[in-house]
């Protein structure tokens, strides 16, 4: 018998920007992740889950191993839930959550391959949207197929962003097509139209995370990073994807707003090389908590995200020493939301 998929039973996911019940962040654990600077890395994670409250309530994953630590830095009133992790990138490794028309909430799992086997483990972080569903005692929805939640960004109507860099490398899935993986999103994320970007920044791991060059913030309306200068790595990257936005259309057919959100060029943090950007931001329920990193630009891209969410306060949190692990702040968050739980 074929197992159900989201599709049938009405689950889509639902838009960020849409109202949560919570945010889950998994309390770092890997040490050789952060180059160095774990502690100045924990701190920051510190800044973004106490910045995150301000707006919603968060639940914090820690490894057995660090739960205790966990406890003691983020006080008696935090729930902590101990579940066996190797690294603490939620958004890529963590459940997607659903919601269908009647307000009922249920979790898509996708294959974790630890961005196309680089990480040196990784199944311990494969089981987490099964643990939590266990947790939440929700329904679990498994695809076959494999997808980090940074990867994507989703209107809520039928529209999904996603960069072919990624979503087509053979270190995802060599025997899915774009055809098909377009009809896997269908299934069990609701998407009805794909548009497709080129590529993410220079030196991504990730292999190019949607989330590092733009994202939804609204109906038909995206966020894009952009460099005006010529010398920097990525001004080819990101103005093709900007010309890519501006000729597309939503499921809906309306054209694609887009609002520029000029990046920082790549530099170095302590000796490290990192990729600075602002559009891996989240986007909380009267909130929106965007990554800094000391330097100039921060004014601009916060005045540029002030005016694109006025009804949200918009707050920045240096996230310097998270990016020397290789994201920022929508890389350690994954928003739930409201709706009622549905049973397996």
């Amino acid at each position: 018998m074929t197992p159900r998929t989201p599709h049938d039973d009405g689950f889509v996911m639902p838009a960020e920007w849409q109202p949560h019940d919570r945010c889950f962040i998994s309390w770092p654990c890997r040490e050789q992740t952060w180059l160095g600077h774990f502690d100045e890395a924990k701190r920051a994670y510190l800044d973004v889950i106490e910045s995150v409250r301000r707006f919603e309530e968060v639940d914090v994953l820690a490894d057995p191993s660090t739960a205790r630590e966990a406890r003691s830095r983020l006080g008696k009133e935090m729930e902590i839930l101990e579940i066996e992790l190797d690294d603490s990138w939620i958004r890529d490794n963590g459940p997607i959550f659903l919601r269908d028309s009647s307000d009922r909430v249920a979790i898509a799992k996708f294959g974790f391959n630890g961005w196309g086997n680089k990480a040196p483990s990784f199944s311990k972080d494969d089981r987490v949207p099964a643990a939590l569903a266990k947790h939440l005692q929700t329904r679990l929805y498994v695809a076959p197929m494999v997808l980090e939640g940074g990867a994507i960004s989703v209107d809520g109507e039928g529209t999904l962003l996603t960069t072919e860099q990624c979503l087509l490398n053979i270190n995802r899935n060599p025997d899915l097509t774009r055809s098909q993986i377009e009809n896997m999103l269908a299934l069990y994320l609701g998407v009805r139209k794909v548009i497709w970007l080129g590529k993410g920044v220079e030196g991504d791991m990730t292999d190019g995370h949607v989330d590092g060059v733009a994202g939804f913030a609204g109906p038909h309306l995206v966020i894009a990073a952009c460099t005006k200068d010529p010398s920097d790595p990525n001004f080819d990257t990101l103005n093709e994807n900007i010309e890519r936005l501006e000729s597309s259309t939503d499921f809906k057919g309306r054209s694609i707003e887009v609002i520029r959100l000029v990046q920082p060029r790549p530099r170095e943090v302590e000796g490290i090389h990192i990729t600075p950007g602002y559009t891996n931001h989240y986007i909380a329920n009267e909130g929106v908590i965007v990554p800094t990193y000391g330097i100039s630009e921060d004014r601009i891209a916060l005045e540029t995200l002030r005016s694109v969410y006025p009804r949200r306060e918009v707050v920045g949190v240096d996230c310097a020493y998270i990016e020397i692990g290789g994201g920022a702040v929508h890389c350690i968050t994954q928003q739930k939301p409201t709706g009622i739980i549905i049973p397996p």
